[in-house]
Formats: structure tokens, sequence, C-alpha cells
């Protein structure tokens, strides 16, 4: 049967990937054990095993089929999968004004972050995974934009790693400027959940400080979430030619999505999981996904990233990754000084917990 032989062919590059990303969270574990909290998560992780396996051990073609399914398919259904913790009710909690700030926030930090990235020598998937981690929601926005530009493994690596490295800074960071910048716990909530790129790193640096900040950084940066398929959803419109380039060697991650040259098919145009994760975000809001499924969706969506993550750890070359190291630093900082200054400056236009 010829799906149980696709079965059998990816199985063990499956296997290898999974194998991978329980070391990662393995290594998560012994971090929290250790020093009581993980600077990096086991997505991190898991690129950083799957790396450092590559340098002492190249994956046999018995291995291929499963690594590409899962640094494509896999992933792809982690993003779906997102949809489901979407909803239009944490827009109407926070008002109009402030959703619109958001979405301003979001748009002009990737102009500006892809700009910087642009303006720094780093290629233009680069620049645009940079962009879009940083202003919308780190790994899933990186690991949905891929996909749509034609980015390659050694692009999302580096984007990822150097994005979370810099969220676990931000995060360990933000608190400290509570005071210097004199914010109220409104604006601190809001600073949070526009510059920090994830949602359990906005809590991890909005519960210390208090109720107030912890609960608007959440509803924030919910907002910032649902960001994701429109702006997807727009780039895969707009950088057709960037997945029709095949100046990139092997860009799997695209391999069946670009369109014909001269033909605009709406099926190709928009990848299919993005229809999904709008589909899902709207039957969330309409009530139509029961609230038992929504933890175990995010659970699935979690694991399928990491294992994800572990397939693109195992295709990369550290060598390549390391030679864009200190331009991807720099644009990353970069990126964040900029999201966090065009927040400072929406905090203060809208009077956000002025007293």
């Amino acid at each position: 049967m010829p799906l149980l032989r696709r079965l059998l062919n990816v199985l063990p590059g499956i296997a290898l990937c999974a194998a991978i990303s329980m070391a990662g969270y393995a290594l998560q574990h012994a971090e929290e054990h250790v020093f009581g909290r993980a600077p990096l998560e086991a997505l991190v992780l898991a690129i950083l095993v799957g790396a450092v396996l590559r340098t002492v051990w190249s994956p046999g073609p018995r291995f291929l089929p499963g690594i590409k399914t899962s640094a494509k398919f896999l992933l792809e259904v982690a993003v779906l999968l997102l949809g489901a913790s979407v909803s239009a009710a944490s827009i109407a909690a926070i008002g109009v004004p402030l959703f619109l700030g958001i979405v301003a926030t979001v748009a002009l930090g990737i102009g500006a972050s892809f700009g910087l990235g642009r303006l720094l020598g780093l290629p233009t998937r680069m620049a645009l995974l940079v962009a879009c981690g940083n202003s919308i929601c780190g790994n899933s926005a990186i690991a949905a934009v891929a996909p749509v530009i034609g980015a390659d493994g050694e692009d999302i690596s580096a984007s990822i790693g150097f994005t979370a490295v810099m969220g676990v800074g931000v995060v360990l960071g933000l608190p400290m400027l509570l005071t210097p910048l004199h914010l109220s716990l409104p604006q601190y909530g809001v600073l949070a959940g526009l510059t920090i790129y994830a949602v359990p790193q906005v809590l991890a640096a909005t519960a210390p400080v208090g109720a107030v900040a912890l609960q608007l950084g959440t509803l924030v940066k919910l907002v910032r979430v649902m960001m994701l398929g429109p702006v997807v959803l727009t780039l895969s419109m707009l950088t057709a030619r960037l997945r029709e380039e095949t100046d990139e060697p092997a860009p799997h991650l695209t391999a069946g999505e670009r369109p014909a040259r001269g033909k605009i098919a709406i099926h190709r145009l928009v990848p299919w999981f993005i229809l999904g994760f709008l589909g899902l975000a709207g039957l969330r809001t309409a009530g139509l996904v029961p609230h038992i499924v929504l933890g175990p969706a995010a659970w699935v969506s979690t694991v399928l990233t990491v294992i994800s993550m572990a397939a693109l750890g195992v295709e990369t070359d550290l060598k390549s990754v390391a030679a864009a190291g200190p331009r991807v630093t720099a644009a990353v900082v970069g990126s964040l000084l900029l999201l966090g200054s065009i927040s400072l400056v929406l905090i203060h236009v809208l009077s956000i917990g002025s007293t």
C-alpha cells in the first residue's frame, strides 16, 4: 500500500528527530533542576543538539525523508494548531484604540526590523525571519513565515537561536526598567506584551510585578499572536519571487509550494496550514472549539514544533550559522530596541495607565 510504504519511509527520520527532541526536553528539565528555571527552552535545545549531532555524524539516506517531513509537514501542522488558541474575545477585552495600536506596532516593527536587517547585510529571507520573529511571536512566527518566503534550515535555525537567546535576556532585563522608565503596572504590562516574543516568557516577566501587569501583558501578547495569520497571508502574496528563486541550496521547506510563473493559484499563494490556522481561529471565536481540546492542541503543537526544530538542527551547517552570527545578533538586538521604542511611544500616545 502506498500510504504504508510512505509511512515506513519517513519513520526512521521522524524517530531520529523525536529522539533529539526528547534530549532537548531532558536538558530543559536538567536546567530547571539546577537553576530553578530553564534559560533555554526545549525548542532551542533541540536545534542545538541536532546541530551538534550533525557536526559529528551525517544521517544516511534512510533518515532523510523523515527529517524533511519533520522539518516541513510536522511544522506546518504545529502552526495550524496554534489557531485553536486564538479568539476575538481577547481583542474585545483590550479596546479598539489599543488593538489598533498593537496592529500598528507589529507592522512598524516588521518594517523597521527588516530594514535594519538588510542594512546590516542580512539576506532578505533571514531579515524577514528576524523581523517577524521579534515583532509577532518568535519561534511560531519564524516557523510560519519560513515556508512562504523559501527560507532554508540554516536561516531558520540561526533566526530562532539568536531570537530565543535575546528573548531570555529581555525576560530577565525588562523588569529592571520598571523604575528607571517610571512605568505604571498597566504600562509595564503593555510593554512586556509588545516586546517579549513568547507567551510563557510574558508570564514570567509580568507575574512577579503584579496581577494587572500579568493580565494586560497576556492580552496584548495574544493579540500579537493573532497577527500571525494576516502577516503570513500578506507575505505569501507579496513574496512569490522569493519562493521561486533557487539561489539557496535545498529550499526543502517550500518544495511544492512555489506557484508557477505567470499563474496565480490561491491554493499556492495561501499555504494550506495558514488557511487552517485562520479557520481554527474562526471556530474558536464562534465557540465551536470545545474548551477541553485547547490544552491538548497546544501541547501537540509545541511537541511537533520541537520535533521540527530538531530536524532543522540536523540539517544545519554550524559553520554557516556561526559565520552569520555577528550580523544576526546585531539585527536581533537592534530589532528589539526598535520594537521597545515603538511600544513606549504607543503607551504614551494612548496615555495607557497614566496616573
